[in-house]
């Protein structure tokens, strides 16, 4: 079956199809039935900009909420992700491919079809308690935003801030939406006790590129406004200039660190695109939609970047790259966060005030 009606983007949407998942046995491919839309080619092109799938927000039933890694690459060994799915739609997300394993395509569903750990603040409770259980900070949100839009109204991930605030428990929040400093009344007071860190991903500078690249996530002034607040609350900020497109945001690199300096963060980071399993296609068919007379080059970057591949999964390597651009950026990173006074590299939080609560009917201790 052939897609006549190829691939375009949708308002307010990162990826353009919702090629299926590595799991699946059949192939879903779109078709022009001439019901549909109506216009001079059998579809309606302004119509098909406007349309866009409504997000839909589903109940995940996991029984456990941390999740643990021994990644030599990241400075965390647990995490805990209050979704499944993203609403913020960044057609370079590595997680996407992650939504193959509930039978969703890693392209449109990964961003409309939500699932929301609604038991995650009693299930974190109970892992908390857990006998043996010897606390190291948390990241939260490292997988997928743990500030999308639907935490406005299912506030998971605040509920889940209460938990760890009550265990004492140290936290590292990863995002890019500015709705954390809803939750300023929790983190700053965490903060001050050094049980509490944000990091702010910041893609690009330029709000259209922004709008293609991540469509409902904060605008990257409202990202640095962000920094800005936060660090004027007392909580350590961290700037993720990630992830770092060949050929497509890489000349901003230090913009974006000096802009996150002069807002007010205390460290920087930085990640080379990463293409895992779909997403490779995925990006490539961004690419040759937003940014055509580019595309070839900055795979051709990518590739120089991943071994001759679209993507290369080994630790110590797959968040920076390989070659001669790889170090070439890792130079000018290097470079940019020394002037700026941006190059530590750990989270430090304390784990020596961990104390569960008492629960309703305990017993209280003499002393």
């Amino acid at each position: 079956m052939v897609d006549v009606l190829g691939d375009r983007p949708l308002k307010g949407r990162g990826t353009v199809s919702n090629r299926v998942g590595r799991f699946e046995t059949h192939t879903r491919m779109r078709t022009d039935d001439g019901w549909a839309r109506t216009g001079q080619d059998g579809w309606d092109e302004e119509a098909d900009l406007e349309t866009a799938p409504a997000t839909q927000i589903r109940s995940d039933t996991s029984r456990s909420v941390i999740s643990y890694n021994d990644s030599p690459d990241v400075n965390f060994d647990r995490s805990i992700n209050p979704y499944r799915g993203c609403e913020h739609g960044c057609v370079y997300c590595f997680a996407r491919p992650s939504h193959a394993f509930l039978g969703h395509s890693p392209g449109l569903d990964f961003e409309t079809i939500l699932y929301a750990k609604r038991d995650a603040p009693a299930l974190l409770a109970k892992e908390l308690r857990a006998k043996g259980y010897s606390p190291q900070p948390i990241a939260l949100g490292a997988n997928t935003d743990a500030y999308q839009p639907v935490e406005r109204t299912e506030r998971i991930t605040r509920d889940v801030l209460e938990v760890l605030r009550d265990f004492r428990h140290p936290v590292g929040i990863i995002t890019k939406s500015p709705l954390v400093l809803r939750d300023l009344d929790i983190l700053a007071p965490m903060a001050a006790d050094g049980l509490a860190r944000v990091a702010i991903s910041i893609t690009t500078l330029d709000r259209d590129l922004a709008r293609r690249l991540e469509p409902r996530a904060g605008t990257p002034q409202r990202r640095l406004d962000a920094v800005r607040q936060l660090s004027a609350a007392g909580v350590p900020v961290s700037v993720l200039a990630s992830p770092m497109i060949p050929a497509l945001n890489d000349a901003e690199l230090e913009a974006i660190l000096a802009a996150a300096k002069e807002a007010g963060a205390t460290q920087g980071h930085y990640i080379l695109l990463r293409l895992p399993m779909e997403l490779a296609d995925l990006m490539e068919e961004w690419l040759r939609l937003h940014v055509p007379d580019r595309a070839d080059h900055v795979l051709s970057l990518i590739r120089q970047c991943r071994d001759g591949k679209r993507n290369h999964a080994e630790f110590g390597t797959r968040m920076r790259g390989t070659g001669a651009y790889a170090q070439l950026l890792a130079a000018r990173y290097k470079l940019a966060a020394r002037r700026l006074g941006l190059d530590q590299r750990r989270w430090t939080m304390r784990c020596d005030l961990f104390q569960p609560p008492p629960r309703a009917g305990d017993q209280l201790t003499l002393f």
